[in-house]
């Protein structure tokens, strides 16, 4: 036999009333208490009612003084209770401390309840007190009856737009502050993605720069360590040797950009297609030991200059390519060709592709990656693989073609 947990309602179990708030309690419970003393000293606010005795008064007292205590919790039905009992307080002597807490809860009511009951309740109280306010015309024909209306208004409809103006500001500010927010969770999201944009170019920067001396130091110093031949342990010495001071170089360059502790200082130098004939010579000394050669074919024609940015991925993709064919081509030629086409610069490297003797550098598969990156923020087109070359022989190719604004042409 299993018996129901004590946490676990039925279903047949009725819903639980919302409890008070605890200041809505003290309010109902003050005006409770006003209400009593001002009934035990006579004070009522009229007299010769159907139910003129002194007890009857007592009985809205407790209803709305009950309507207060769920004013929070429960504004409609509080609603819905003062007004029954602000009506009934009509046929008794009348008590102060009904009718005041009576405009609590028509205040409340516009503040605390739903959107729909927020818009109907002034619009509500605007009728009432224009139809009371007519009805005693029609009915007295006397300026009473203004005064009636002006007390109904202050009793219903005042309330009714006070709320109506708090609930207006406070839902202004809850409005500002998610906007706040907002702003603050997009601002930080901006920040992460700008880290994130900052680190992927240091990255790229670090392994095109890097990456190039050495994959040359592996190269030859892997010759070195297989070949028993004073020649060429001394020629890939030398390599090495260039290659870690040239490394060396680049490493410092690329700390003192990251060090930047906003003194004066010069301008770094930044890599463009005029030092393409030092790379390209570079490499061809670093790959002479593996059969390879390194040729530049630009066949750019004279006229306006290329932007900062084109150049400098135009000069980092060569870079990679150079370092590519070092780690990877067969013995041959290895030809870097420039050429403007359709606004656009063209860039393409080739190397024989197959196997090769001697030693290989391993590579990251960091390269295509970074190269794929700088062409699209400069929204370029890459394309690489193995391709037919002459004859039966294949070729690895890498064409890239970066768009040129013109305007920035201009310019420079």
């Amino acid at each position: 036999m299993t018996l129901p947990r004590p946490d676990r309602p039925g279903p047949d179990a009725r819903p639980r009333l919302p409890r008070p708030h605890r200041h809505d309690v003290l309010i109902a419970v003050a005006g409770f208490s006003v209400g009593v003393l001002l009934w035990s000293y006579g004070l009522y606010t009229t007299g010769d009612r159907v139910f003129d005795q002194r007890w009857a008064a007592l009985v809205p007292l407790t209803v709305m003084a009950g309507a207060e205590t769920l004013r929070r919790v429960a504004p409609q039905t509080a609603l819905l209770l003062g007004t029954l009992a602000i009506v009934a307080d009509q046929f008794t002597n009348g008590n102060l401390a009904t009718v005041l807490m009576f405009t609590d809860v028509v205040y409340a009511a516009v503040v605390y309840g739903t959107p729909a009951q927020a818009r109907r309740v002034p619009y509500t109280t605007a009728l009432v007190t224009v139809a009371t306010t007519v009805t005693f015309l029609v009915w007295w024909q006397n300026a009473i009856a203004l005064l009636v209306g002006v007390i109904t208004g202050m009793v219903s409809f005042l309330p009714a737009i006070t709320g109506s103006i708090v609930r207006n500001h406070r839902e202004a500010a809850e409005a500002a502050r998610l906007r706040t927010e907002q702003i603050a969770l997009l601002a930080e999201m901006d920040r992460a993605q700008a880290v994130a944009a900052e680190r992927a170019r240091m990255a790229r920067e670090l392994h095109d720069v890097v990456a190039n001396h050495l994959s040359a130091i592996a190269i030859h110093s892997t010759a070195a360590l297989s070949l028993d031949d004073p020649g060429t342990t001394s020629r890939a010495l030398t390599v090495i040797r260039e290659n870690s001071v040239a490394g060396l170089a680049e490493m410092r360059r690329l700390i003192g950009l990251l060090r930047d502790s906003g003194a004066e200082t010069e301008p770094a130098a930044t890599a463009s297609l005029a030092g393409l004939d030092a790379l390209v010579a570079q490499a061809g000394t670093n790959g002479a030991a593996s059969g390879l050669s390194f040729v530049l074919e630009d066949a750019r024609r004279d006229g306006p200059g290329l932007p900062a940015p084109v150049e400098l991925a135009a000069y980092r993709i060569v870079q990679e390519s150079l370092t590519n064919a070092l780690k990877h081509a067969a013995p041959g030629e290895v030809r870097v060709a420039l050429a403007r086409v359709d606004g656009a610069l063209r860039v393409t490297v080739t190397s024989r592709y197959g196997e090769r003797p001697g030693p290989r550098a391993p590579g990251s598969g960091a390269g295509l990656v970074g190269m794929r990156e700088r062409v699209a923020l400069l929204r370029g087109s890459l394309e690489a693989g193995a391709v037919a070359g002459d004859g039966d022989a294949k070729v690895w190719r890498v064409r890239v073609e970066l768009p040129v604004d013109v305007s920035e042409e201009e310019r420079a």
